[in-house]
């Protein structure tokens, strides 16, 4: 049935029909569906998922007749499996010799990949005898991902009747409602003029139809308690809108990219996503709210979202079931006793088919990875920073993609993940706001976290590497705000300057640069005095400063791993060392004891800080010759709010001029 032609009556309406005038539903209810509310009675929800999507993916691209079987490959092992290839019984379990026993015409095509010194991933035919040298790529699949939603959104009426969420590669959420208020008003004005009295709790009048044609694939059976010679009420209208809108928005995506997609029609979205997998592939199931209690009893509910793992295992061992049917027998104040009041509760309503969570709109991702699993296991830094730069060619291509060039979008962290053996490490640095975001950046800092990691002395073997980037914002569209000029903390860290580690790897640059060396400035005495002067008061202020910033993390800021896991941590030590203007290392610096000063200092400021001594005792024999030429010299100066005369030397700088009785202090060679 077409979505622009009204609903006729299959049988005139029955005398039963009459005396029922008023709806189940208000006006309420119909007010709150135009805003899409998670509470309303009418709400429409549908779930969009895609057959296969690798497979497809790869027929597609191959031009594949669709009752070929095909399976995608990676490395030794099948990650989709098209429908015709399940016929013959293969599944992502079996290893390629068993599925070539099971289906000698098979084609297996093997995912893409990277490999070092390519700028964009490829299909390489040997990619499988590779996988020491290559790295998985699943870009092409998310190009696909993008257009379908493209196609999807365009199908659609412009925001704020639509709402699309993106769940996942091959999947997403559609809030119908304010669409279908839409035509209802369209299609039936007798709901469209206000309420009488202005009462919006007003029961709405019945819909003028007694049989709806659903013209789907799969309508779920009502109830034991509701029959089909019930006549609709407005739910079932707003279901049937639904149904049609979503059967437009898979032909479009067939018709113009060849794909298929199956589609489940509820009031939520929990049942809208196990209806989209009820009748596969290129099929939709329409769940009317009279029959979910049907379809529930159906499923184990430890294939309901949030109810599987950990928590459908314990509801399992204490119920002795995991049928959803056998489940709601149990009342819910024995659910919260044996699962908690909150828990309890919330799957009381859960396997009635109440949930709330609302569609999200915005469909922007939050992060990137890119990971690779050694076997064998990589034990050189050489090694691991190879893969280091596929990683960050892998991410960059996708940044571009999200407008990072243009500045649109670009994240604000960038972590690297080290596993050995059963051990996961982290480490993350800001990434540098000021900045432009490229291949560049991304490597300095990301190596540079990786030499935080070897420095530890913990890094080989390791089995497996992961880089992302995450804290996604929009780009500034204005003037630069003075944040962006200042670096500190683990940004400041991933930019400082190189240090080698155990076998001779020299972190924070290229191996095959010239090594560049800080220079000091050993200019006038007084330049000693003026850092040392303030340097305590300095070294105070960044302690309390980065100890601040490090307690004020909690464990969620930290990346994915786990509070206990080994983390970042500026020592004390490499504080001291950032305030005294000394080149700051990875590893932990060393402390020195000046007998001079009785305290202790950072390795890395010795030479200065012995440099400012030996300017003291200079200016102390200067002090003491002048002393000696004129004894009233001392006690004149200390006492007197004379000035001094000054004059202008040969080089332009200002220069005291010689008083009588002094002379200038000759400093041998």
């Amino acid at each position: 049935m077409s979505s622009s032609q009204p609903f006729f009556a299959s049988s005139p309406i029955s005398p039963a029909a009459g005396r029922r005038r008023k709806s189940r539903f208000t006006y309420k209810h119909l007010a709150q569906l135009a805003l899409s509310s998670n509470t309303c009675p009418l709400r429409v929800i549908a779930h969009i998922d895609l057959d296969a999507f690798y497979a497809q993916c790869e027929g597609v691209r191959l031009c594949i007749p669709e009752e070929q079987p095909l399976a995608v490959q990676q490395w030794q092992g099948l990650i989709a499996i098209n429908y015709p290839a399940r016929k013959f019984g293969l599944n992502r379990h079996i290893t390629i010799t068993e599925a070539r026993k099971l289906c000698p015409d098979l084609i297996m095509q093997h995912v893409a990949t990277w490999k070092e010194g390519d700028e964009k991933w490829a299909y390489h035919k040997d990619a499988f005898a590779h996988i020491a040298t290559h790295k998985v790529s699943l870009d092409p699949y998310r190009l696909e991902s993008r257009r379908i939603l493209a196609c999807i959104k365009d199908v659609l009426p412009a925001p704020p009747l639509q709402r699309v969420e993106k769940a996942s590669v091959d999947e997403v959420f559609l809030d119908l409602s304010s669409q279908i208020h839409s035509i209802l008003l369209e299609r039936y004005p007798e709901i469209s003029g206000p309420a009488p009295y202005d009462d919006p709790t007003e029961f709405l009048p019945r819909p003028p139809t007694t049989a709806l044609d659903w013209n789907t694939d799969a309508l779920v059976d009502l109830d034991s308690l509701e029959t089909e010679d019930d006549d609709p009420d407005w739910d079932d209208i707003a279901i049937l809108l639904g149904s049609e809108i979503v059967r437009s928005v898979r032909a479009a995506v067939r018709e113009r990219l060849k794909y298929t997609c199956s589609a489940g029609i509820a009031r939520n979205k929990m049942i809208a996503k196990l209806g989209s997998a009820h009748k596969k592939p290129n099929q939709q199931t329409i769940v009317r709210n009279r029959a979910v209690q049907q379809f529930m009893g159906g499923f184990k509910f430890t294939k309901i979202r949030n109810l599987g793992g950990k928590l459908g295992d314990e509801v399992v061992n204490k119920f002795g079931t995991d049928q959803v049917k056998e489940l709601l027998a149990a009342p819910i104040e024995q659910l919260k006793s044996k699962l908690g009041d909150d828990t309890g509760t919330w799957v009381y309503h859960i396997i009635r088919g109440e949930d709330s969570s609302e569609v999200n709109a915005r469909t922007q991702i939050k992060s990137m990875l890119s990971a690779k699993s050694f076997r064998p296991t990589i034990n050189t830094s050489e090694q691991a920073v190879r893969w280091l730069r596929i990683f960050v060619a892998d991410i960059q291509s996708r940044l571009v993609e999200e407008g990072v060039l243009e500045n649109k979008r670009r994240p604000k962290v960038l972590s690297l993940h080290h596993r050995q053996g059963a051990q996961m490490r982290s480490r993350q640095a800001s990434i540098p706001s000021g900045r432009p975001i490229d291949e560049t950046l991304l490597f300095d800092i990301a190596k540079n976290l990786l030499g935080q990691i070897v420095i530890d002395g913990r890094a080989w073997p390791c089995s497996n590497l992961q880089l992302s980037v995450g804290g996604f914002e929009d780009g500034p569209t204005g003037n630069r705000g003075i944040g962006s000029f200042l670096v500190r903390g683990e940004e400041a860290k991933a930019m400082m300057p190189s240090t080698r580690d155990a076998d001779g790897y020299e972190w924070g640059k290229e191996n095959d640069e010239p090594d560049k060396r800080r220079k000091l400035d050993h200019g006038a005495i007084q330049h000693f005095f003026s850092r040392q002067e303030s340097h305590e008061e300095e070294l105070s202020d960044a302690q309390n400063a980065d100890l601040e910033e490090a307690d004020s993390l909690s464990p969620q800021d930290t990346g994915p791993a786990k509070q206990d896991e080994d983390e970042s941590v500026i020592t004390l030590d490499e504080m001291a060392g950032r305030s005294a203007g000394a080149p700051f290392h990875q590893a932990p610096i060393t402390t020195y004891f000046c007998d001079a000063c009785g305290k202790k200092f950072p390795m890395a400021v010795k030479e200065e800080h012995e440099d400012w001594h030996l300017a003291r005792e200079l200016q102390a024999k200067e002090k003491s010759i002048f002393s000696r030429s004129d004894p009233h010299r001392s006690a004149s100066s200390s006492g007197s709010n004379k000035k001094s005369v000054v004059a202008k030397g040969s080089n332009g700088a200002m220069q005291k001029k010689m008083e009588k009785g002094q002379s200038r202090l000759a400093f041998g060679t």
